[in-house]
C-alpha cells in the first residue's frame, strides 16, 4: 500500500485548504473512518465537492439528502446517515474535503 502524502489539516484531521482535495485524500480520510467507498458514497462526495466549486462552502446536509432523494427515490431519505453512519460533518464532509463546518452540529 502506498502512502500519499496528505494536505495540510487542522487539528480534527479537517483540510485547511478544500482546493488541495484530491481522490486520493478521500481514499485516506475514508481508510481513516473504516469506510470502504461505493459508488454512492462517491456520489455523495461527488455533489459536496460540486456544490462547493459552485458556492465555496459546503452544502447543507438537507441538500445532500435532497440530491439522494432525487436520484433514488424517496425510501432514500437516511441514505447519506447509512453511508456515513458517524454524521455528515464528521464523516461527509471531511472525506469531501471541507473545512470543518464550524456552524453546523456534529451529526
Amino acid at each position: 500500500m502506498t502512502l500519499i502524502q496528505l494536505p495540510e489539516i487542522d487539528a480534527e484531521g479537517y483540510l485547511l485548504d478544500p482546493n488541495e482535495w484530491s481522490e486520493s485524500v478521500a481514499e485516506e480520510f475514508a481508510r481513516q473512518e473504516n469506510i470502504v467507498l461505493t459508488g454512492d458514497h462517491w456520489d455523495v462526495i461527488r455533489f459536496v465537492r460540486t456544490y462547493f466549486d459552485e458556492h465555496q462552502v459546503a452544502p447543507d446536509a438537507r441538500f445532500v439528502i435532497k440530491h439522494l432523494m432525487q436520484r433514488l427515490g424517496p425510501t432514500s431519505r437516511n441514505k447519506l446517515f447509512e453511508l456515513f453512519p458517524y454524521g455528515y460533518v464528521k464523516q461527509t464532509c471531511r472525506i469531501a474535503g471541507m473545512k470543518r463546518p464550524r456552524t453546523w452540529s456534529t451529526g
